[in-house]
């Protein structure tokens, strides 16, 4: 009798046959959309605080010069480069969402892939090929952690970050599938990259910037493990569903081994992903879309007497407490983390999408009218959204206004999801304005056009020559 393939075995098979063909078109060029994002986000944050920290830390590793690192002049190690684009990838929470696992899959595995496929030479179609298949079992990954009874995330609840623990797994299958390892290499470089996992979530509610690299350390991880697996080492067959396995280390009893086989490469996750229309932690955007929806009804910020932001109560540990942190937030990136701040900064107007990253400065922190509408909003638990998250995130706006009028917005399907999604057009103003702060604007027309004809490129070494061009100071920077 041939016993029942381990979860393992599954994942490994379904990696193979992706690489040699069994995928749809829509799910590559979906996958090519998600590079696209990736790549503008790590340019537009070439020019922060964690780029210079990393980019010091891989300087002073030295190594091969085998892969680019966006923003930063020269080769590096392949790992390397993943870990700076991976840590870029990440830094200006704009990076796409999947739901409800509520992970972020391609900013750690979109730098593990683009670095492999550099260095090893691999085409633009087969890049696409391994960021759909690694994105797909990052955010399976995720919702084996997914506990329907709590509707929450079992690895949100204990503290853990699922986008570094779950996407060090999809960053070394992307990066297998690049390097050409079998089936069974495949499997010992996901088995060998769930020792590697790591990440907790503290530093959303009380600061601290390691956050910022957690998803570099995944692609970082993910590389390695592949390069390990390349050379021979392996890993247990049983690593996720044994006694001592990824599943119950991080998620005891309540894991759902399923979530991660059941009609694997059949039934795509991936088009579930959400894009990022703004650069916050996306459990704000629903209410920024509704004081958005607001503002175009008419609704003055100098009307408004108080207002009311009713979230799912899981929500409200991110973005309303400490309540006072929140309402007067210290930085541009604690911004971002804030209800009250985010609804006031929407309310007042911004750019991009409807808000964009000259929004969330250090300097835009201190602007007296977005503190005094935050000061009036109050985050409360909301029984509808309750009923809706985590499959959406929603929020409910009710505003009261001076002369005693009440005003409602309600928003139930997130912007960007495949209820409301984002337009390719809506795609390629959020891919421009994001180049655009590290590039001249030639070079992000020339980039663009270089990676929407991806899928069809022997290499994707001119996409990150292109994309390198960030380095040698030429972008605008942020101050988070």
């Amino acid at each position: 009798m041939t016993p029942e393939p381990t979860v393992l075995q599954q994942v490994s098979q379904f990696a193979a046959g992706v690489r040699a063909g069994e995928v749809e078109e829509r799910l590559l060029q979906d996958a090519r959309r998600r590079v696209t994002d990736i790549i503008g986000i790590a340019l537009a944050a070439s020019g922060m605080e964690p780029a210079r920290v990393v980019g010091e830390v891989i300087d002073g590793w030295g190594g091969k010069e085998q892969a680019s690192a966006i923003g930063r002049s020269g080769r590096f190690p392949t790992a390397s480069a993943a870990l700076l684009n991976g840590t870029l990838a990440h830094a200006l929470d704009y990076d796409d969402t999947h739901l409800p696992s509520v992970l972020h899959p391609s900013a750690a595995v979109v730098p593990a892939a683009l670095a492999v496929a550099e260095a090893s030479g691999a085409s633009g179609r087969n890049l696409l090929a391994a960021v759909a298949a690694g994105d797909e079992l990052t955010v399976r990954v995720g919702m084996a952690g997914y506990d329907r009874k709590l509707g929450n995330s079992i690895f949100f609840e204990k503290g853990l970050h699922a986008t570094s623990i779950a996407g060090t797994l999809g960053a070394a299958l992307a990066a297998a599938m690049l390097h050409g390892l079998d089936e069974e290499g495949i499997g010992h470089a996901v088995a060998i990259s769930a020792s590697m996992g790591a990440g907790i979530i503290e530093a959303n509610r009380t600061g601290g910037t390691v956050k910022r690299v957690h998803c570099g350390w995944a692609a970082h991880a993910g590389v390695v493990a592949a390069e390990m697996a390349l050379h021979g080492l392996t890993g247990p067959p049983t690593v996720f569903e044994g006694r001592f396995g990824f599943l119950q280390a991080y998620l005891d009893d309540e894991a759902d081994a399923e979530a991660i086989t059941r009609d694997l490469g059949k039934d795509w996750e991936l088009p579930r992903v959400f894009f990022k229309p703004y650069p916050a932690n996306h459990f704000t955007h629903a209410g920024m879309d509704a004081a958005m929806k607001l503002r175009e009804e008419g609704l003055k910020p100098g009307e408004i007497e108080e207002m009311k932001l009713g979230v799912a109560s899981p929500v409200l540990r991110t973005i309303a407490q400490p309540e006072g942190e929140k309402a007067r937030p210290k930085t541009g990136y604690a911004a971002q983390f804030s209800g009250p701040f985010t609804v006031a900064t929407a309310l007042v107007g911004g750019g991009g999408l409807g808000v964009s990253l000259d929004d969330f400065t250090d300097e835009s922190v201190e602007d007296p009218l977005k503190l005094d509408l935050a000061s009036r909003v109050r985050c409360v638990a909301d029984e509808e959204c309750e009923r809706v998250f985590p499959n959406q995130f929603p929020a409910v706006l009710r505003v009261r206004l001076k002369d005693g009028e009440e005003r409602e917005a309600k928003i139930l399907h997130n912007r960007g999801g495949p209820e409301n999604p984002l337009s390719d057009e809506e795609l390629e103003i959020k891919f421009q304005n994001n180049a655009g702060r590290a590039l001249p604007e030639n070079i992000v027309t020339e980039l663009g056009e270089t990676l929407r004809g991806l899928e069809n490129s022997g290499t994707v070494d001119e996409v990150m020559r292109l994309a390198s061009r960030a380095a040698g100071g030429e972008g605008q920077g942020l101050n988070f």
